[in-house]
């Protein structure tokens, strides 16, 4: 077999479709995916353009990171186990099976954190997969896996494994608690972690009990850091012409999430308890240093308002009405907010509920102050604001729809000189097997006999 070029391995994407980012002029309108073919040249304005990740992880904070560096414009394979694919093709909301053509392994939360891949099928348990696996990472800047640590190693695919095929590889570890530790071989999940950490003693209501986020914020943000490890390391590449190893966890995310309140466990001692330790609690909508900062029910509904400082707090106090509470002695500095931090909020919540929340956000506007309405998750997406950020992007021609239509939130991020958008759909389970496999130089006889014996 003869391998293909690099060009023509570049060469070989097909049926993407380019995005247009709207704008917020005119009519609300999403984003539609044209019907002209393109290829992966049109990401050589993209930042990452000509990176190529080998993406072996699975569920949230893997495909999470890797999904960045797909928008970004590296050249992502996502490899998934064949007939299952990853865990979240399944992972459905209640009701959400009408939105899907029968017999496809596709669910929303899977498309939210797989756009701009391919999707290879592998079965990693055959020395056959493990084989091409390893042919993949020749070729390959980065190798991001999400495995319970060791399990890599026994496969055959640990770093020294690809190291030694690839000096230059970038190899990207996430696991629950780390490569060492006591922990090092207990699954990872987000809940779990965030409870580990003490994320969960300090979320929610403080005459209740602890908390979750709304959303599995270990992973995604095991996933934020693991990404920037990735494009720090890529810089150190290009300084040395060395790879690297790289190891995050969602406990010590999940730590590391702790900030000032974790600095204030650490070097202050309080004289209420024998330890003599600050553990934290939990402040529901509050801040522990901030007042106010916080809810308020309004007459129709709730806004959030904060004061970051004595100019903020005069400001706020002004435009309520009621500037006198600005100049009382036991409010106009931060620290005595703070240690009067009841007997504030209730007064603020009497004068909140005069006026309807419109009418307060109405007297805010342009005022310099941090305040907001609380909205759902409809109200959020649909907010001006998102719109004029390109945050909502749509999808025409989506197969795996019975409506044909997917929307999917948009790139965080924005690139002068470069639009980011998508170029290839949520992929279906194996998508692209025959386009990789051809592209390391495997006949049309060798991809049938591969997937007869389940390899692929």
């Amino acid at each position: 077999m003869t391998k293909p070029s690099h060009l023509t391995r570049l060469a070989v994407y097909s049926g993407i479709r380019h995005t247009r980012p709207y704008t917020a002029n005119g009519p609300r309108q999403f984003c539609r995916l044209q019907s002209t073919s393109t290829t992966i040249s049109n990401t050589k304005d993209l930042p990452l353009s000509g990176i190529k990740v080998l993406d072996l992880s699975r569920v949230l904070a893997g495909p999470f990171c890797t999904q960045i560096l797909a928008d970004y414009g590296a050249d992502v394979l996502k490899v998934e186990q064949p007939g299952t694919g990853d865990e979240t093709r399944q992972w459905r909301a209640a009701g959400e099976g009408q939105k899907w053509q029968p017999g496809q392994l596709m669910s929303l939360y899977f498309a939210s954190i797989n756009r701009n891949k391919r999707s290879v099928t592998i079965n990693l348990k055959s020395p056959e997969g493990v084989e091409i696996v390893k042919k993949l990472a020749m070729d390959s800047d980065v190798v991001v896996n999400n495995f319970v640590p060791g399990k890599m190693e026994q496969m055959g695919l640990g770093y020294e494994d690809f190291r030694k095929i690839n000096p230059a590889i970038i190899y990207a570890s996430c696991s629950g608690y780390g490569a060492s530790g006591p922990s090092r071989d207990r699954a990872g999940y987000d809940a779990i972690a965030l409870a580990e950490a003490g994320m969960l003693h300090i979320t929610g209501d403080p005459n209740g009990g602890p908390t979750k986020p709304g959303v599995a914020i270990a992973d995604i943000c095991t996933g934020l850091y693991i990404h920037g490890a990735i494009l720090a390391a890529l810089n150190q590449k290009n300084r040395t012409g060395v790879g690297c190893r790289i190891e995050g966890s969602l406990f010590e995310s999940a730590l590391s999430l702790l900030i000032n309140v974790g600095l204030a466990a650490l070097n202050l001692d309080v004289d209420n308890g024998p330890e003599k330790r600050r553990r934290g609690k939990r402040m529901g909508l509050g801040h522990p240093n901030l007042v106010p900062y916080g809810a308020f029910k309004t007459k129709d509904g709730m806004i959030f308002i904060a004061a970051n400082n004595n100019r903020q707090w005069k400001g706020l106090c002004k435009r309520m009405g009621i500037e006198e509470l600005g100049d009382d002695q036991r409010f106009n500095t931060n620290d005595g907010r703070v240690e009067n931090r009841e007997e504030l909020n209730n007064t603020l919540q009497n004068k909140f509920l005069e006026k309807t929340q419109n009418e307060w956000l109405a007297l805010f506007e342009g005022s310099g102050l941090p305040y907001g309405s609380i909205n759902d998750v409809v109200d959020a997406l649909e907010h001006p604001q998102a719109e004029a950020r390109n945050m909502v992007l749509g999808i025409d021609e989506f197969e795996a729809a019975k409506d044909g239509a997917l929307k999917l939130i948009g790139p965080a991020m924005k690139f002068s000189g470069a639009k980011l958008g998508v170029r290839l759909k949520p992929p279906v389970l194996g998508q692209h097997t025959d386009e990789v496999l051809k592209e390391l130089g495997y006949g049309s006889a060798d991809i049938s006999e591969l997937k007869k014996s389940g390899i692929v």
